[in-house]
């Protein structure tokens, strides 16, 4: 492997000040450490609080419903991870994530998980069990004595910052810890356990102040230099990832100015307009041939990779993806560059993509340009005609949520692990960054079926989750969006079985393994938890339904049969999974 790192330098003018300041005057009431925690996290610029109560943080809870601070009560902790998650990516604000001890913790993980590798800024606050219970057999009791805090609740894999707060003078250097994590580029997940004698006790010292400022890492002029003459060297691409998606236009500028090809992984659409004649289309998972076509016919000399890691999902490690000269990888994590390929030549650049595309442009004059000379390979999507008389086949759905909600509205589009996510990123196309939401690394069922909540919360407007039947009976909150009427619709793909799992298993000569679901209602399931809907049996209805659901002022649940024997455009997940042994043997 042929990787070169170069160095950083950081971006910035202004310090943290963590200098200690009066938490309240003589006459004022003493805070609590419960309180202190929830003004430290206000003055963050935290606005929201999802979770689920229980009494040993119950401190906190009500700490929080005091505050400036929106909360929502989920129905399940990992639920409210999810939607933090979403609520963090609309509003661009970290979001806490309050739960109880013991189970309430242990249930919040799976969404932990996904935070982190989404690259989402979230503060996990729990309770833990005070000290003169420990060891005691108390309930619940979320300690050393009983949870495995060492590999689980420690800095590691899950948190950037994980701490127990065992006495109120600690909360200087907490605060600190949790303001350096929050403006350093890309994603922060981070861990405060307080037990539950502390949450009550009095602040014993000033409540400290910190100021937030962003730090941002940027390539040396003679790294950026260096790139851009090596794009000029002669034909290039651009692969466009979901870090990228603050540097929408500069991309475009770029792509314009140099006449390169631009694709993009399946969460980088709509960063790069889809209907672009430079577009060749979404690389691995669910993506487009026109892309291999494009490797193939016109073999460019370099990629210009751009906040993505290029991993199993976005390329499949495909050997047709790698340039005869190799890759330019600018991401802000310097572990990403030649991970994901690591016999390819790689220029490895550590940078906030839109501060390095910035200084990239800089070089790349409008009066130089080069406009494509060739037509370039493009996505095939041709439209089929709906029909009356049978179940509804999931390509004539996603013509009509093209229509009726991705060109009609500003909706956030999401869409759900399993078919759902192959159908969505394969047939639905975006013009604009922040309309489109997948989740292809972690990949967990039930992160959008939940995270939408966050999403329409934080927009204030229409978030529209695409959704498989087994998701939707997994971990929904729907019960919560009715609770605080969020503007939420939920498209179900009823099918009745868990279809990727049962289309994959035949594909793959698994015989007599059962991955069906006992046919549902979730128009009436939705309507017994107070929100509308309406159920589609037929392709001629499917219009007016999502009409009507994005009409809707409550939220909607849009039940569609699908005809189960439609097989996604997921094959090269499948060819993935037989390359790494996920097959039978046949004598």
């Amino acid at each position: 492997m042929d990787v070169k790192f170069q160095d950083t330098q950081a971006n910035t003018t202004k310090q943290l000040n963590s200098s200690k300041q009066p938490a309240y005057s003589k006459t004022s009431k003493t805070f609590s450490v419960a309180e202190a925690v929830v003004k430290i996290l206000e003055d963050m610029g935290v606005q929201y609080a999802f979770g689920v109560s229980g009494g040993a943080i119950a401190p906190v809870w009500a700490a929080l419903h005091q505050s400036s601070i929106q909360v929502l009560h989920f129905r399940h902790e990992a639920g409210a991870a999810f939607a933090a998650i979403e609520a963090y990516f609309a509003s661009d604000r970290p979001v806490v994530i309050f739960t109880t001890v013991g189970p309430g913790i242990t249930n919040a993980l799976t969404g932990l998980l996904a935070a982190r590798c989404e690259g989402a800024k979230v503060i996990l606050v729990a309770a833990s069990t005070s000290a003169p219970q420990r060891g005691r057999w108390a309930f619940q009791e979320t300690s050393a004595y009983t949870m495995p805090s060492t590999s689980i609740f420690n800095l590691g894999q899950i948190f950037h910052y994980a701490t127990n707060l065992e006495r109120s003078d600690e909360l200087t250097e907490i605060s600190r810890k949790l303001a350096l994590g929050l403006v350093q580029p890309g994603g922060f997940v981070a861990y405060l356990s307080i037990p539950t004698n502390i949450q009550t006790s009095s602040l014993t010292t000033s409540l400290p102040q910190v100021t937030l400022s962003h730090a941002v890492a940027t390539a040396s002029e003679e790294t950026i230099t260096e790139c851009a003459r090596l794009l000029t060297e002669g034909p290039f691409a651009i692969w466009v990832g979901f870090g990228a998606r603050d540097a929408a236009e500069d991309i475009r500028q770029l792509a314009e100015r140099t006449g390169a090809a631009v694709m993009c992984s399946p969460r980088g659409k709509g960063i790069f307009p889809e209907d672009h004649p430079q577009f060749v289309g979404v690389t691995g998972f669910a993506g487009h041939k026109s892309v291999l076509t494009y490797m193939q016919k016109y073999y460019p000399l370099h990629t210009l990779v751009l906040g993505t890691r290029l991993g199993e999902f976005t390329s499949f490690w495909n050997p047709t993806m790698i340039p005869q000269r190799g890759f330019l990888h600018i991401d802000i994590d310097p572990d990403v560059p030649g991970a994901a390929y690591p016999d390819a030549k790689t220029f490895a650049i550590q940078s906030d993509v839109k501060v390095f595309m910035k200084e990239l442009l800089k070089h790349f004059s409008v009066s130089n340009s080069h406009p494509t000379a060739v037509t370039l390979p493009r996505p095939e999507l041709d439209l089929i005609k709906p029909c009356t008389d049978s179940l509804v086949r999931p390509k004539v759905l996603m013509d009509v949520i093209q229509q009726v909600i991705v060109e009609g509205s500003d909706a956030v589009v999401m869409a759900e692990s399993g078919n759902s996510f192959a159908w969505a990123i394969h047939h639905l196309r975006f013009t604009q960054p922040g309309r489109f939401r997948v989740s292809t690394g972690f990949g967990s069922m039930g992160h959008f079926v939940t995270g939408i909540v966050g999403a329409a919360l934080a927009r204030n407007s229409k978030a529209v989750a695409i959704v498989g039947d087994g998701a939707m009976l997994m971990n929904n909150e729907i019960s919560t969006a009715v609770q605080h009427q969020i503007s939420a619709v939920w498209i179900v793909l009823n099918d009745s079985r868990y279809n990727m799992c049962d289309q994959g298993l035949t594909l793959l000569n698994f015989k007599g393994v059962d991955a069906k679901i006992t046919p549902t209602n979730f128009v009436e399931i939705a309507q017994a938890m107070g929100a509308d809907g309406i159920r589609v049996e037929k392709e001629s209805d499917i219009q007016v339904a999502l009409e009507k659901a994005m009409a809707a002022s409550s939220p909607f649940v849009v039940d569609v049969l699908i005809d189960p024997t439609h097989i996604p455009p997921s094959e090269s997940r499948n060819q993935s999974l037989i390359s790494q042994g996920a097959k039978t043997i046949i004598n």
